[in-house]
């Protein structure tokens, strides 16, 4: 018996800026999802994440979250000893919301008064965001609460600001010869390390001045001709922004991907960003013409997630 599948989650646009008040874009990638179900974990996979829901269940015991937000951690207890585990294809460590799916099938099959996602208000999207971070904080130390939020509403999420969360319209997809796309950077990544980098880096005023003035005005900028598909404009301000992450998130790039991020630049083949928090797992690329950025990143293995 396994319940609703929630899909992976990703971020195109927002990673850290989101932290600063940025913009951020975000999207569901139904190729990886999970489902809670049950079995008489005989298998090693499905006895170690009966064995993980189980420790999270003592963490949710003991979290305040707001009154229509309560879990029924009870019989949540009472499922994990009958064989509930999460059952996923989502890699850890990835970038692409493992803790978040996991957290959204969570909240769907326990919570007392479960929000439908289907008619959600802004200010319904916000408290939701607020008590997702608190469910996830569990993972990674401090969560914005995006990534579970997108994976229970299964649906492009536009972050205005720290106050603001809408679902959007997100252009359709077209056979063209431009495409986004995931590259295995061949390595594993923790958020919780990558976060407490940039934190250190934010106690820096050069740093704090170039984010503001220089990385967010080219996030957001990428975020609007995207989403009014003038195309020119975006490539030409992702290509700034990648310049940007290459010079100032050094340590949040894997050594596997500085070559290729660097050619990219220099080749304008193609450019590269970070995929969520980076230090390994996925890196996001963007190309105009895609024929060409795989044959010049052929040793990579890489997902197309969007044409246009």
């Amino acid at each position: 018996m396994k319940s609703s599948l929630f899909f992976a989650k990703i971020l195109l646009f927002g990673e850290y800026g989101i932290i600063e008040n940025s913009q951020g874009l975000t999207l569901p990638y139904s190729f990886y999802k999970g489902a809670l179900g049950f079995s008489d974990l005989q298998n090693d996979l499905e006895k170690e994440s009966n064995s993980h829901l189980e420790r999270y269940s003592f963490f949710l015991e003991n979290l305040e979250v707001s009154e229509d937000f309560l879990l029924d951690t009870k019989r949540l207890r009472e499922d994990i000893k009958n064989g509930l585990f999460f059952d996923s294809n989502i890699p850890q460590g990835y970038g692409v919301g493992s803790s978040g799916a996991l957290v959204a099938a969570i909240y769907h099959r326990y919570a007392f008064n479960k929000k439908d996602p289907s008619h959600l208000s802004r200010e319904e999207l916000m408290d939701l965001k607020a008590n997702f971070g608190k469910l996830e904080s569990y993972f990674h130390g401090t969560s914005s609460g995006i990534d579970p939020l997108i994976c229970y509403m299964n649906l492009p999420l536009l972050i205005a600001n720290k106050e603001s969360v809408d679902k959007v319209y997100l252009p359709g997809e077209e056979q063209g010869k431009a495409a986004i796309f995931l590259i295995d950077s061949g390595s594993v990544g923790e958020t919780a390390p990558m976060i407490q980098i940039f934190f250190e880096k934010m106690k820096t005023e050069g740093f704090r001045k170039t984010l503001k003035e220089e990385f967010i005005k080219y996030n957001n900028a990428c975020i609007d001709s995207f989403l009014r598909r003038d195309f020119p404009p975006f490539f030409n301000n992702l290509k700034k922004l990648s310049v940007w992450a290459f010079e100032h998130f050094r340590p949040m790039i894997p050594t596997s991907i500085y070559r290729i991020w660097k050619n990219g630049i220099d080749s304008n083949a193609y450019y590269l960003k970070l995929c969520g928090s980076g230090g390994g797992g996925y890196i996001l690329g963007f190309a105009q013409d895609y024929e060409k950025a795989e044959e010049l990143l052929k040793d990579f293995r890489k997902e197309v997630i969007y044409r246009f």
